[in-house]
């Protein structure tokens, strides 16, 4: 093997949006080319113009196609197909145009609209694939109410998509929960995400305050937390909750006054730009999505000390959280549950510092140093085949 620095491109929609994969995405690269000096390519397709959301080394080279699938985001299904169908077009012929000129050893693949032909395009590198969600929920078609046209739709493009992904090199994981889910690949690995960060200092647990960190979204289940707190504000009202997040609240709003909680002890906050701070004035972390890729929110929380109670949803909350030992689950999908789960922690400041402690160590196997080692020890092991 010669002695230059491994070249990488990395195929992902955008870096303009606070996303849990920009994130982590942002954070890998910038370690691959400051640690093990790593030539690093990333090709993005949205955002023309757009200043990236998380700083990114000046070492890494950005290419944006320009291509813009974003306007296709309010289109009607139909209309999505006709106006899907140049542009991905164009996207593989400019996507093909740009490997060829840079040659990298590797391609990573976020696995999004290039799944379709990266396997394609013979530039002489490595293809690997990497999944940020699980396989139930990957390219959702809203099957509760999907017509006739989008069930083919789902069901052919499925079935191209294993295809597709028996023929990549690598494809990783990030969970064994999520391995076990492609009965039909026998290449598929599985690393977990680093955490963003490993702060200094950790909740003194001294806030009678429950904080979640989410989208106001329908995975991530607001509303099921908002259910679950009705129940918890009555029993312990000297606690609070506070969310954080992007998103439109008011739908939210509302239903907090329909379930009459407390809006002196529950609010609905904006993203925060300080967020281990605001960890590090809680007590005690909530999740309550409906299904999760990873919830590297979770791994954040714990890393600041803060035991968590989560839904035990596909697949991220079980994979990270050691059930009694540094957080609790709860039935997936079951308020109730939820709510009596932060009741037993909340109701014990003994329970909250004994999974404090074991949360803080935990989280120590999400450092970026050892998750990096991990992909390193795949890119020499692709590149030497």
């Amino acid at each position: 093997m010669d002695n230059k620095p491994l070249k990488i491109v990395y195929c992902t929609p955008a870096l303009y949006l606070a996303g849990g994969m920009e994130r982590v995405v942002t954070l890998k690269v910038n370690y691959f080319v400051e640690h093990y000096g790593y030539d690093v390519t990333i090709i993005i397709t949205e955002g023309k113009g757009k200043p990236f959301f998380y700083p990114l080394s000046n070492k890494i080279k950005v290419v944006n196609l320009d291509i813009n699938f974003e306007k296709l985001w309010n289109c009607s299904f139909l209309k999505k197909i006709f106006l899907y169908i140049p542009k991905q077009y164009k996207y593989k012929k400019l996507l093909t145009k740009e490997l060829l000129r840079i040659r990298p050893d590797i391609t990573v693949s976020m696995l999004r609209r290039e799944i379709n032909f990266i396997n394609d395009i013979k530039d002489g590198s490595k293809k690997i694939g990497e999944l940020h969600i699980n396989r139930a929920n990957y390219r959702n078609f809203e099957k509760k109410d999907s017509n006739i046209v989008k069930k083919i739709f789902a069901k052919f493009w499925s079935n191209g998509l294993v295809c597709h992904l028996k023929r990549l090199d690598r494809l990783v994981v990030l969970t064994e929960k999520d391995r076990e889910a492609w009965v039909e690949l026998d290449n598929v690995d599985v690393i977990p995400n680093p955490s963003p960060f490993m702060p200094s200092t950790v909740s003194p647990l001294t806030e009678k305050r429950v904080i979640a960190v989410a989208r106001y979204s329908h995975e991530k289940g607001i509303d099921l937390l908002l259910q679950a707190w009705a129940e918890v504000e009555k029993k312990i009202p000297e606690w609070r909750l506070d969310v954080y997040g992007d998103g439109e609240t008011s739908s939210y709003e509302k239903m907090m006054d329909e379930l009459y909680i407390d809006r002196n002890r529950c609010r609905l906050n904006g993203r925060t730009n300080e967020v281990e701070r605001e960890y590090c004035n809680s007590s005690v972390f909530v999740l309550s999505s409906r299904f999760e890729g990873f919830g590297m929110v979770i791994v954040e929380a714990m890393a600041c000390g803060l035991p968590v109670v989560a839904f035990d949803c596909p697949w991220g909350p079980r994979s990270i959280i050691q059930d009694g030992e540094d957080g609790l689950l709860a039935e997936n999908g079951n308020p109730s549950a939820l709510a009596q789960k932060l009741i037993d922690v909340m109701s014990s400041s003994d329970k909250r510092s004994s999974m404090a402690v074991s949360a803080h160590r935990n989280a120590q196997r999400f450092n970026i140093n050892q998750i990096a080692l991990e992909w390193k020890h795949i890119f020499d092991k692709i590149r030497e085949s």
